[in-house]
């Protein structure tokens, strides 16, 4: 009978009400070829996992790039403030980008936009790589080989001594190619990102029970969170070959002059970007659990309106809508000025540790990679756990957050006074021991290149021509010992003559106990400064409309973007370089950096960055004040009662049956 019900059934449905369940049931079908064993994989569980894991390659492939910086600076001559603005490329297509596709995107196949994300993020590794490709490793590489010079040669033609007549600048040109190539690779990631963070959090959260959001948020941040470390751990092992793997190099990665292989790590970078948008692209168009959700209740659209409804005056409703929202707009400001202040840590945090503590690039990416994100990603589990056991009230998660930022203050307020006295004594290097060059005004030192060397006096000099130094020879260790130095000992009349003589290479630096210090407030700061993200990204989901939900996370990412993801890195790189004390210096243009005011420098830089933070802390005040009324379980009541209620009515049936 029931087989005749079910057939009689078909048969009285009309040809729409057919094609729309066939269109239901394409929605939901997973994978290229739609077979039973496909089709139990997605699930909302899945999906967090396989997001997760891809967010984890975007976030490894923007952390490898800042692990590499320090090196692109040297190899293409290029100081800290055009970096910043090669970096923030990214964050003004995501202006250009984020809201509108946050918008008309999310009433579309979201997966298979999440998919051409990553596949926007593959060519973004290719661009990167490029100008490696294009170039090659650079005449000045190339000169620290054993293969493209030899000794004998070397000696003959040794172009950082004292010359009688002025050096040439025939240096390697100043190339602005690379940098056109590397902001345009930086500018098409940023829609890369935003089609795939923007869609992907809002498909996860709509595709899944509000009660287990906040366990798969946090897995899946947990995945992102190790991006960092697998990324800033492939710089730290790229970097210790040469730029040039095939040539011998005649200094070691201790040297400053050391250029690591940054190209290496963007070739894997780009075949699992392609691979992970594979499993991405083969998820359905919503999940056949949230569907089953979704009809219950009675809805019939999946994200809104359908596409066809849309209007540019239902846009601007809608951002009406999110801008009288008080939570939404002050829990935006808060990581607006948390954004500013913590910015120069996520990019430039391996660049610190070499300026202040006299680490080698290879050592500063691995500190930061491995150890201290970390602590991020337990951070981010731990607060998912508790998250989802306890269950805080939307005011509890605001008020954590606020806790968290007067943390990071502190924190940022304690790297002031972790300093270490031999890098700061290092600012001798600049030219002459204290800048008095009288003594090299004939020696024509202008264009010499970056070479340190180390007086008997613990002074480093940025090369033998800063120096005096008329000649040079080897010792027992194979090593450059320069000698005629008139610029050392000038001030010992009586000793002059036995100590001009230095020795190759820069004066050791003892700062490797201050660095361990830094590295422990360090993860610290990552493992409080985590716990506060699945809270933060709770409150700015549930502070707004399912229906705006897309456009929100959209519209914030791009206030982010403009007010904090691009002025910051160009203040803070603008920063470093106002305290640069030598500058490789090409025939038309100021290079990279080599030597920082490392002491004034800590102090300018920690002291705005806590600034910053410690204003965020007052908006998440105005967040936890006007969270009152905020639920960030809704289902918690109804998930609670209804088998309560379900149980009852069974219980009460058999009772019934029973006494029958």
């Amino acid at each position: 009978m029931a087989d005749e019900a079910s057939e009689a059934t078909e048969f009285l449905k009309t040809p729409e009400s057919k094609k729309e369940e066939s269109e239901q049931l394409a929605d939901i079908q997973c994978g290229l070829f739609k077979g039973p064993r496909m089709q139990s994989w997605a699930t909302e569980y899945v999906f967090a996992v396989v997001f997760g894991i891809a967010g984890c390659f975007v976030a490894m492939a923007f952390t490898y790039f800042n692990g590499t910086i320090t090196t692109l600076e040297k190899r293409y001559r290029i100081p800290s403030k055009t970096t910043s603005l090669i970096i923030v490329g990214t964050d003004i297509s995501t202006i250009f980008t984020s809201g509108l596709l946050g918008y008309y995107a999310s009433r579309g196949h979201r997966p298979r936009y999440i998919a051409l994300g990553l596949v926007i993020m593959a060519v973004f590794c290719v661009m990167t790589a490029s100008p490696h490709i294009i170039y090659g490793a650079g005449e000045d590489a190339l000169k620290l080989t054993r293969e493209y010079v030899q000794v004998d040669q070397l000696n003959a033609t040794d172009d950082t001594l004292c010359q009688a007549q002025k050096t040439s600048c025939g240096q390697e040109a100043y190339l602005w190619a690379p940098i056109v190539l590397l902001f345009s690779a930086q500018f098409i990631s940023g829609i890369g990102c935003a089609l795939f963070y923007t869609l992907g959090i809002s498909y996860m959260d709509d595709n899944s029970s509000k009660a287990k959001t906040p366990a798969m948020l946090s897995w899946s941040v947990f995945l992102r969170m190790l991006g960092p470390t697998f990324g800033l751990s492939l710089a730290s092992v790229c970097l210790r070959f040469y730029i040039d793997p095939q040539l011998e190099p005649l200094i070691t990665n201790e040297d400053t002059r050391w250029l690591g292989a940054w190209w290496l790590g963007w070739i894997p970078l780009t075949i699992i970007m392609l691979v992970s948008a594979f499993f991405l692209y083969i998820f359905p168009k919503e999940l056949p659990s949230a569907q089953a959700r979704r009809l219950k209740s009675g809805g019939h659209e999946s994200g809104g309106n359908s596409l066809t409804e849309l209007s540019l005056s239902d846009l601007l409703l809608a951002i009406k809508r999110l801008a009288n929202n008080k939570v939404y707009v002050y829990n935006s400001i808060a990581a607006v000025l948390y954004v500013f202040g913590y910015m120069p840590y996520w990019m430039f945090t391996p660049k610190y540790i070499e300026i202040q503590y006299q680490q080698s690039a290879s050592t500063a990416t691995m500190a930061t990679g491995s150890v201290a994100l970390g602590f991020s990603a337990a951070g981010v589990l731990l607060s998912g756990y508790v998250i989802s056991k306890y269950r805080p009230s939307a005011r509890a998660m605001a008020a954590w957050n606020g806790i968290v930022d007067i943390f990071t203050v502190l924190g940022l307020l304690s790297y002031v006074l972790i300093g270490c006295d031999d890098s700061d004594k290092a600012t001798s290097m600049f030219p002459s021991s204290g800048g008095d060059d009288s003594c090299t005004a004939s020696c024509h030192c202008e264009y010499v290149h970056y070479a340190p060397i180390c007086s008997p006096h613990n002074v480093t000099y940025i090369s033998a021509c800063h120096a005096g130094c008329s000649s040079r020879a080897k010792d027992e260790l194979n090593q450059f010992i320069y000698t005629g130095c008139k610029c050392i000992g000038a001030s010992d009349i009586a000793n002059a003559t036995q100590h001009q003589f230095a020795r190759q290479g820069a004066c050791p630096a003892d700062c490797y106990n201050q660095f361990l210090i830094f590295l422990g407030v360090m993860c610290f700061l990552k493992f409080v400064g985590s716990s506060g993200r699945t809270s933060n990204l709770l409150l700015g989901l549930r502070c707004v409309s399912s229906v705006d939900k897309s456009l929100a996370l959209g519209l914030s990412n791009m206030i982010v973007a403009i007010l904090a993801f691009i002025p910051s890195p160009i203040v803070f790189a603008s920063i470093l370089d106002s305290y640069c004390l030598v500058w490789g210096k090409t025939c038309s243009n100021t290079g990279n950096c080599w030597l920082y005011d490392t002491k004034s420098l800590r102090y300018t830089m920690n002291f705005m960055a806590a600034s910053c933070i410690f204003a965020s802390s007052f908006w998440n005040i105005g967040v936890w004040y006007h969270a009152k009324d905020l639920k960030i379980f809704e289902e918690e009541e109804t998930s609670h009662k209804e088998p309560e209620q379900f149980e009852l009515n069974q219980k009460v049936s058999e009772i019934k049956k029973n006494s029958l």
